[in-house]
């Protein structure tokens, strides 16, 4: 369970309150993710702990992938 010490910081980093930025955040966390899963290789059950507190939090409205919007979809303006 030694991997899951860099990854849950991950899920602590606030979003953005401007639109303009959600992209960027999106991309560094889906870049962060992969370069952590590509060099350290976590275990399997460190890697579903992870996914599972993932989906846990997009299932609750606060995801890492797309801000707080009804049905996904934002206003742009």
């Amino acid at each position: 369970m030694y991997c899951l010490q860099c990854l849950i910081p991950v899920l602590l980093i606030p979003k953005p309150t401007n639109p303009a930025l959600m992209q960027t955040h999106v991309m560094f966390i889906v870049l962060y993710l992969i370069g952590f899963f590509l060099e350290r290789k976590p275990c399997t059950i460190c890697s579903l702990v992870f996914l599972m507190a993932v989906f846990l939090l997009c299932n609750s409205g606060n995801c890492l992938f797309w801000g707080n919007c009804e049905g996904h979809t934002c206003e742009n303006g």
